[in-house]
């Protein structure tokens, strides 16, 4: 599984673990996306579910749920699309302003510059936070606002006030410590049984994507292991140490994996690779292992679960002083930080990057961080020269994801976060309800030239002869799939009553408005709209008489 979605399942089992909500309420793309979410998370949790907690819905939902409902928080799973829409949303409809949060990712892509300029306008409140899980990641938000505004500054002008934009702050991501342990002695050896690995020998697992283009480069790992070889007279009664890979391997990467196991045999290193594993092979993986090494190069990475899930499974860690990793890895206590060099501005390539496959631009910028190969060398040989050493610094790796990666502490870190934001002040609330996003394209103005006509308030409308078929029970609406919450028969039946007789549109709009505790005036001319687009309503001219009336004649 990605790490984002494994990140996404963990955040959001361990919240209903604590359970601190009265209920959780679920928006979705579309119908199947919630049929299959409230499907799996019905079977996670039926406690929760039988006890009416959990409600799954579509977005069309959510006009009908901000009125309706007195949330405490949203929390949407990635930090790039979606806030600055919500906000809006948020501002005109909802009886509060709750806090909106959303996580980073990976965070490299260049469409995501468009993305967190949405987020620069004034109904961005005090109440809304991007939480990035890394140091790294806070930095590299807060220069995407501090550049986007650079740019988009109203002409420079001192007296336009500033957009607004979210909060940033740091809370980690965690994993389930229970679900990884260290590995005893009879356990590892056990495991790399299994796997056809050398009982005796040191063995380096390296745990994530195969991918140069995407994660990290192997090449210098195995670089560093050529050096090690040089430097010193093999012992010919040890065995070489082993060197595993194992992860999600792209399509079509057979002929990289050959040449890695070629080069890998010429620098005296046995060698495993283990595509695409299971969650239980995995787990054999990681009992095999005596050191994990994660020399990351790339800039799609932000945090690292893989690096916890390996300290939480007592090994040391080699890993590049690189992004997130800093966070999770304390030099020379659970492990070693690699130095790692970048290139400083890259104007040429900043440019190209649109226009290029992301694969292709990410790759470009990794092959230009340079990971301090005879540093890699030399911290990879002092593990291999000293169990006891390799011992101490897994124990210490261990307590530490103990004492500040567990998802039930990111939780409870959440739960102030949310608190805090509630005591933030917001501007005016009707001046928040007026502001429309900048970005949002205005559908009746851009395109009001397209109808030949808008319905005026003044217009008349009466139930057709397919309408009084309808409301009198003879007939029933079609209504297409994707119209929850807009258009529901019973709404339908009492509209079409409604307009027995001929009424203007600006009297039936408020003869609706007793049907439905969340009709607006907007939701209403589209019941409206709709019924005359199937033909359940017709106009009336001034004269009084329906247009089939005045064909009849």
């Amino acid at each position: 599984m990605l790490g984002r979605m494994t990140a996404n399942a963990g955040f959001l089992t361990a919240l209903l673990a604590a359970d601190p909500f009265d209920a959780y309420h679920f928006y979705l793309a579309a119908p199947r996306q919630r049929d299959d979410l409230a499907k799996t998370i019905g079977n996670m949790r039926p406690d929760l579910r039988d006890r009416g907690k959990l409600k799954f819905l579509t977005r069309l939902d959510l006009p009908g749920g901000l009125r309706r409902n007195a949330y405490f928080a949203f929390h949407l799973s990635e930090c790039i699309t979606f806030p600055a829409h919500l906000a809006r949303l948020r501002n005109l409809l909802s009886r509060e302003v709750f806090p909106i949060t959303s996580v980073t990712h990976s965070l490299s892509y260049s469409r995501f510059s468009q993305g967190f300029l949405m987020h620069l306008w004034p109904g961005t409140t005090p109440r809304d936070m991007v939480v990035a899980t890394s140091t790294a990641a806070v930095a590299a938000v807060r220069e995407f606002y501090a550049y986007l505004r650079e740019g988009y500054a109203p002409n420079g002008s001192p007296a336009a006030p500033p957009p607004g934009c979210p909060r940033v702050e740091r809370v980690p991501l965690g994993i389930d410590v229970s679900a990884f342990a260290p590995a005893t002695d009879h356990e590892r050896l056990a495991a790399r049984a299994e796997l056809d690995i050398p009982a005796a020998s040191t063995v380096f697992l390296i745990f994530g994507r195969i991918s140069h283009s995407s994660k990290l480069d192997p090449l210098p790992v195995l670089r560093a292991f050529g050096r090690l070889s040089a430097d010193r007279r093999p012992d010919p009664a040890s065995p070489p140490p082993c060197l595993v890979m194992a992860g999600w391997t792209e399509e079509g990467s057979q002929a990289a994996i050959q040449a890695l196991t070629r080069f890998a045999a010429g620098v005296g290193l046995a060698f495993r690779l283990f595509p695409r594993p299971g969650e239980d092979k995995k787990r054999s993986i990681l009992r095999a292992a005596d050191v994990f090494v994660s020399p990351v190069d790339n800039l799609q990475e932000t945090f690292g679960l893989s690096i916890l899930e390996a300290m939480a499974c007592g090994l040391p860690v080699v890993a590049s002083d690189f992004d997130g990793y800093r966070d999770l890895v304390v030099h020379g206590e659970t492990g070693f930080l690699v130095p790692t060099t970048g290139p400083g501005d890259t104007p040429v390539l900043d440019a190209l990057t649109p226009l290029c496959f992301d694969n292709h631009s990410h790759l470009a910028r990794a092959q230009q961080c340079v990971v301090d190969v005879p540093a890699l060398a030399r911290f990879l040989g002092v593990l291999a020269d000293d169990p006891g050493l390799r011992r101490a610094m897994g124990r210490a790796g261990r307590g530490r994801v103990e004492r500040h990666f567990t998802w039930a502490g990111v939780v409870k870190r959440y739960m102030a976060l949310w608190e805090g934001l509630w005591r933030e002040p917001i501007p005016d609330r009707e001046a928040l309800r007026g502001l429309s996003h900048p970005l949002h394209i205005p559908y009746g103005r851009v395109f009001g030239g397209h109808p030949s006509t808008s319905l005026a308030p003044e217009a008349l409308v009466t139930a057709s002869r397919a309408g009084a078929a309808v409301y009198r029970g003879r007939d029933f609406p079609i209504i297409y799939e994707g119209l929850d919450g807009l258009i529901e028969p019973e709404i339908v039946r009492e509209l079409l009553v409604l307009a027995r007789k001929p009424v203007s549109v600006a009297e039936l709009v408020v003869k609706m408005a007793g049907l439905d505790p969340d009709m607006n005036r907007e939701l209403a001319m589209f019941r409206i709209l709709w019924a005359l687009k199937q033909d359940l309503l017709e106009r009336v001219d001034q004269a009084g008489a329906s247009g089939s009336d005045r064909e009849a004649r």
